[in-house]
């Protein structure tokens, strides 16, 4: 019977090409302002690490004290720490892994002297960091723990750098140049940027290119490299290097690794008993106002999703509730143009059931007609959504076979979810008043 439905169905659509054009259109329109938008949140607005999330914690120390913190903060550390706090952390180890990182900029020197130079963007990292994130290598892995006390000048760097300058062969144990200094390369990283960057959202906002090598942490502060990110002082340092690393300012992210809920209860004491430690030394002179947060925790704490995203997916959302109304009169409209035919049928045996059936299997078709248009539609709007977000969050929002069933289900679905009301209006055809009147 499904099948004769649906025959009934498409000769009624084709008697009203105009009509069903409308109801296709609208449908293809306010699914594919929906899908183009949803699609830029789910990139941006993702779990980066969904299986391991709840183990990542990133700790604040409040370094700034109430005069240095911005009347619109809550009362919130900073974002950032400053090195001795970071310091003491790396060196007290309160967690299974930790990372201690921060954004650093140097130039490549190719081996073959017809090249010139280059500038690339990485990190300073601890040998944890690896692990904790779970980045995958094409070749090698990371560097030891003896390479972070030795302050050993090794290096990970990332498949599209070793494209550039191996040609993508297996260089580990190879040299390579930075800043005129040799780095033997231990692991080469296979094609790792977690959307949004969560490990480090003070300095990137989550989202921009993939960072081109790893460096060992005690190696840059070594060399004293300077932040190639945020830098903030609630006073500026006199003195140099050695000034600003004995500074309150804060640059720096930590990451510590806690497996269960015990684990981060002793992380919890252990910043409140060091920020109380500190007050007591006379370096800080304010009540101890730290923080522990997850991976989402995080992300939510630092509006990692972009405020437009949000506002344009509810405006793309009202769009289209907007069309299934308008959906909804189209179908009313058709649905009562039949209601001789509807009567006929009921007189002949047809129980409203049948009709529902009938009905709903029309609107079906409807559906996915507006959910083939509305999937084109998408396409286009997902490739143009640079002309509306920035370049690399619209980089982030791509087709895929989920937004490709979602966006058919969700067609199909409304339609039929907006037949609901015409259907059964046609039910409720008396049969005598129909063959009365004709």
């Amino acid at each position: 019977m499904l099948a004769y439905y649906l025959r009934l169905g498409l000769r009624s659509l084709r008697r009203n090409p105009v009509l069903t054009g409308l109801m296709i259109m609208a449908i293809g329109f306010g699914v594919a302002a929906s899908m183009t938008t949803f699609a830029v949140f789910r990139a941006v607005s993702g779990n980066p690490i969904p299986w391991k999330s709840g183990q990542l914690f990133v700790p604040q120390i409040d370094g700034f004290g109430p005069s240095g913190r911005d009347p619109g903060d809550n009362g919130e550390p900073p974002d950032a720490l400053n090195y001795q706090d970071t310091l003491a952390l790396m060196r007290a180890h309160p967690a299974s892994r930790q990372t201690a990182l921060y954004p650093v900029a140097i130039s490549v020197v190719p081996a073959d002297a017809s090249k010139q130079p280059f500038s690339i963007s990485g990190y300073a990292v601890t040998t944890d960091f690896f692990g904790m994130f779970e980045m995958p290598f094409q070749y090698g892995n990371g560097w030891g723990t003896n390479e972070d006390d030795r302050r050993a000048s090794t290096v990970v760097i990332s498949s599209k750098l070793n494209q550039k300058v191996f040609n993508g062969a297996n260089s580990v144990g190879r040299n390579i140049v930075l800043d005129n200094r040799d780095y033997r390369i231990v692991g080469v990283a296979k094609s790792w940027d977690p959307h949004p960057r969560y490990y480090d959202v003070v300095n990137t906002s989550g989202f921009g290119d993939a960072p081109d090598f790893f460096m060992p942490f005690s190696r840059a502060i070594d060399l004293q490299m300077d932040t190639d990110g945020n830098n903030n002082c609630n006073k500026s340092p006199e003195g140099g290097w050695d000034a600003w690393l004995q500074s309150t300012c804060v640059w720096l992210t930590v990451w510590a690794e806690l497996p269960d809920a015990a684990a981060v209860q002793r992380y919890r004491s252990y910043l409140d008993g060091y920020a109380a430690d500190q007050k007591r030394a006379g370096r800080y002179n304010w009540a101890p106002n730290n923080r522990l947060r997850n991976v989402m925790e995080w992300l939510d704490h630092e509006h990692v999703v972009p405020q437009e995203t949000k506002v344009s997916l509810l405006v793309a959302l009202g769009f289209l509730a907007v069309c299934l109304v308008n959906t909804i009169g189209l179908l009313l409209a058709k649905f009562m143009r039949r209601s001789q035919e509807i009567g006929v049928r009921r007189a002949l045996g047809a129980s409203r059931r049948e009709i529902y059936t009938q009905f709903l299997a029309e609107a079906s078709m409807v559906g996915v007609a507006g959910g083939v248009l509305g999937l084109l539609l998408t396409a286009g709007g997902v490739y143009s959504i640079g002309l509306v977000f920035e370049p690399e969050v619209a980089a982030l929002a791509h087709v895929d076979f989920g937004l490709i069933g979602l966006t058919l289900l969700v067609a199909i679905g409304a339609t039929v979810i907006a037949a609901f009301y015409p259907t059964w209006r046609a039910a409720q055809v008396q049969p005598a008043w129909q063959l009365k009147s004709n």
